[in-house]
């Protein structure tokens, strides 16, 4: 027998007890219809038309009285309506009569009526007040009298029989109760013992099998589940049999595969020399290699609670963007610079990290886990900090012989040491513009090394960003129209403060603005615009010009960079100094495309000052 069937058969008292209950209840419920039915059929209605004939009869021996005492405002309508309603009711009772000696009372009620209704008649017809009177007393009266007793006697008789018959059908739905609560008691225990012996061996073959489960699950492989029979539990535990073996072969063939897999991916991740960390979705850090143990102390914050609790808060919080980057399914994150650097004191030097951040995919292509890598380019800084120091000294040193050369040329051309020609005069003032923006450059270079290495200072205060911006714009307006372009100013009411340098300020937009006139055709417009953004001011610088491709937007504001096939002019400087000046600030730089149009817009951001 299948198990199916078992079941069903386990099932089958509870069933056959929930039929037999219904069919009791059905019958029960019909025997309780059928007496109130009876009541309402063989009593009801002849108490409800006694009741009318009451008030009919009282209605017309009203009117009768009136007429007898002289009164001749009665309403023959009303007489003609209460006597309609006095015949209905009577043919009501005649035709409803089922009680022993009911029949007997209604002839007679049928008798009084037919009298009293003669009776009314004649007085009605009579026009002799006295005659009128001696009606109602000698022939109404009595009829009158006779008519209700006969009324009340049926009345009677059907309310006592209401009542006998109310008591039997409250003893026989006392006696149906106790027969179904007696029959559902039987009928439950009698299903509960035999459901209950039938499931239990059901179950007790279900407990082997899930026994024998937990145990595979505990990874003991040689379990082995015996049931008897041919049904669906005895398939099932076949099948299991057969499965438990081949996971035995399996791990007996596969163990040391996957171990050989497992110590090459950890050796090939001890290789990597960079600090590697792998964290859960929920920032628990789930791996990381000697490396990282080593150089961040892992292994002693793991012991104090948290894995990264002993880092510096810049790194700590440079590895949380990296995650955040990849955990909001934007791919794998890189930093765009060494720029991005985070340094960490440790006991073995200085160290320079860039994190970068991969993730780990499952195999239903969701992200299950990141992987950072904190890139050591100590190295790198160092060089960096090497060229910035090497082209600061040889800025500075060339500082003192180009001061002497122009100072030269300035007396020649003003012909201290004697005339000149004029093809010498010619030589000597390109000399001068050539020593002039050579000069420009030596001051830039040394400008920018200052601020990289830190050592520019800024003084801060608190600044109208409105009036910068004015400032600049103004004090360009004659380079733009030596240059055919126009400088439009868009600056948004009520801007709130910010803490800055103001001249550091205005050099980074004034290379910002002549970055734009250089490239801008003739008779264009430059727009330099202010507004407020998410808790910073935004300044833009609006061109159009040939604008930057998008594939040399993160390169343009690095030293001595130039698009391809741009304008000649400047040493490339410009935009750097105004990055640092910017970054300094605490603020952002970039480049966007003009929307609408040609050109390109060059802007940066300032967070807002503190209660502004």
């Amino acid at each position: 027998m299948s198990v199916r069937a078992k079941l069903l058969l386990a099932l089958a008292p509870l069933g056959i007890a929930l039929v037999a209950l219904g069919i009791l209840s059905v019958v029960t419920i019909q025997t309780l219809g059928h007496s109130s039915e009876r009541i309402l059929q063989e009593n009801y209605l002849s108490t409800l038309a006694l009741q009318r004939l009451l008030d009919a009869i009282e209605n017309l021996d009203s009117a009768a009285t009136a007429l007898a005492l002289g009164q001749p405002s009665v309403d023959t309508a009303v007489v003609a309506r209460e006597r309609q309603r006095l015949v209905d009711a009577l043919r009501v009772q005649e035709g409803n009569v089922t009680e022993p000696g009911e029949a007997d009372i209604t002839k007679h009620l049928r008798s009084s009526w037919d009298a009293y209704d003669r009776a009314l008649g004649a007085q009605s017809s009579a026009a002799d007040p006295g005659e009128r009177r001696r009606i109602f007393l000698d022939e109404m009266r009595p009829a009158y009298q006779s008519l209700r007793e006969a009324a009340n006697k049926i009345l009677a008789l059907n309310q006592d029989a209401m009542v006998l018959k109310g008591n039997r059908t409250q003893r026989a739905v006392r006696q149906m109760n106790t027969v179904m609560v007696g029959s559902a008691i039987a009928a439950f225990a009698v299903g509960l013992i035999i459901s209950l012996s039938l499931v239990g061996r059901v179950l007790r073959r279900l407990e082997q099998l899930t026994n024998a489960v937990e145990r595979v699950g505990e990874r003991d492989f040689q379990t082995r589940v015996a049931v008897a029979g041919n049904d669906e539990l005895a398939r099932l535990a076949g099948n299991f049999n057969r499965m438990a073996a081949r996971l035995e072969e399996y791990r007996r063939s596969s163990l040391g595969e996957l171990l050989q897999a497992q110590q090459a991916s950890q050796a090939a991740i001890e290789s990597i020399p960079d600090p590697v960390l792998v964290f859960g979705n929920e920032g628990v850090l789930i791996g990381a290699n000697q490396s990282a143990e080593r150089l961040l102390g892992l292994a002693d914050s793991a012991r104090a609670g948290s894995p990264l609790a002993r880092l510096d808060p810049p790194l700590r919080a440079a590895i949380d963007n990296a995650r955040a980057h990849v955990l909001a399914a934007r791919g794998a994150y890189s930093p765009r610079g060494l720029e991005e650097a985070v340094r960490l004191q440790t006991a073995e030097g200085e160290w320079f990290f860039l994190p970068r951040a991969t993730p780990v995919y499952s195999s239903d292509g969701a992200v299950s886990a990141t992987t950072v890598i904190l890139q050591d380019v100590t190295r790198l800084h160092r060089f960096g900090e090497l060229k910035s120091d090497l082209v600061a000294t040889a800025a500075h040193e060339l500082r003192t012989p180009l001061t002497s050369l122009r100072m030269a040329i300035h007396l020649c051309l003003e012909e201290t040491a004697g005339a000149l020609t004029p093809k010498q005069a010619e030589l000597l003032y390109t000399a001068r513009e050539d020593c002039e923006r050579l000069q420009d450059t030596v001051d830039e270079l040394l400008d920018l090394a200052r601020l990289q290495s830190g050592r520019g200072e800024i003084r801060k205060s608190r600044l109208d960003p409105g009036a910068i911006v004015s400032s600049v714009a103004e004090r360009l307006r004659a380079l733009a129209t030596e240059r055919g372009s126009a400088i439009a100013v868009e600056v948004a009411p009520l801007l709130p403060a910010i803490d800055g340098d103001p001249d550091r300020l205005e050099v980074a937009l004034t290379n910002l603005v002549e970055n734009a006139l250089r490239y801008s055709p003739g008779g264009g417009e430059v727009v330099v615009a202010a507004h407020r953004t998410d808790g910073t001011v935004r300044v833009e610088v609006r061109d159009r010009g040939p604008g930057v491709p998008a594939e040399h937007r993160a390169h343009v504001f690095e030293r001595f960079y130039r698009v391809p096939g741009a304008l000649a002019g400047g040493a490339g400087l410009g935009l750097s100094i105004a990055r640092e000046i910017v970054l300094a600030h605490g603020g952002e730089i970039g480049v966007d495309a003009n929307d609408g149009g040609p050109g390109s817009v060059f802007w940066f951001t300032l967070p807002v000052a503190g209660n502004a």
